[in-house]
């Protein structure tokens, strides 16, 4: 896929005031300061289209952005802010979970993981959330830049071990990047395009 237009569209922390328009959304969700931003400004090749921080929790909103004028793209807040007030530390912010759980035109979400980490509890709690509610998903491990490639290897199947052994009969379909050499980048925008593909031409299935 070649993102020809990629635009910011609105930002809220109310589910139905989100765009009307009945067209694909692909959500994009991780812990705080797992290179979320950089990864968006990656995949959509913008420099400066997610405003990327060194403080975690600078998300605090749903945001969409539009891409190629046929699916949005959604920046979503992190999870389990480290710097925020305690009452929005929740693991799952209520607007979060509401768009999680009413949004009819979200077809995928993408939880991003930081490669460079042993399984954490709060992501493998949060992936067993999505597979509760039926959401559709993919994993996407970012910074795989910053360590070898026999520790990705290594961190990846520690977490296919943790969701095998919590009951899911397969690893979730996932990718490994890195923002700083766009590594992953064709084959999570390829992934969307077949989504995309396969939903225009059952168009009447989704609208």
């Amino acid at each position: 896929m070649k993102i020809n237009t990629a635009e910011f569209v609105i930002s809220n922390s109310d589910v139905s005031k989100c765009p009307l328009e009945r067209i694909p959304e692909y959500a994009f969700i991780g812990r705080s300061n797992v290179g979320k931003s950089s990864l968006i400004n990656m995949l959509t090749n913008h420099k400066n289209l997610a405003k990327t921080s060194g403080k975690p929790g600078k998300t605090q909103l749903i945001n969409h952005f539009k891409i190629n004028s046929n699916w949005f793209l959604v920046d979503l807040p992190g999870y389990g802010y480290a710097r925020v007030s305690k009452k929005t530390k929740a693991i799952f912010q209520q607007f979060i979970t509401d768009y999680f759980e009413k949004r009819e035109q979200l077809v995928c979400a993408f939880v991003l993981i930081d490669v460079r980490l042993e399984a954490q509890k709060i992501d493998l709690e949060f992936i067993n959330y999505l597979g509760e509610i039926e959401v559709p998903f993919c994993i996407i491990f970012t910074k795989s830049d910053k360590i070898s490639k026999g520790k990705i290897e290594q961190n990846v199947a520690a977490y296919r071990k943790a969701l095998l052994a919590n009951n899911w009969e397969e690893m979730p379909q996932y990718f490994v990047t890195s923002s700083l050499d766009a590594v992953g980048r064709e084959s999570v925008l390829e992934y969307i395009d077949a989504v995309n593909e396969e939903i225009f031409k059952n168009n009447d299935s989704f609208i």
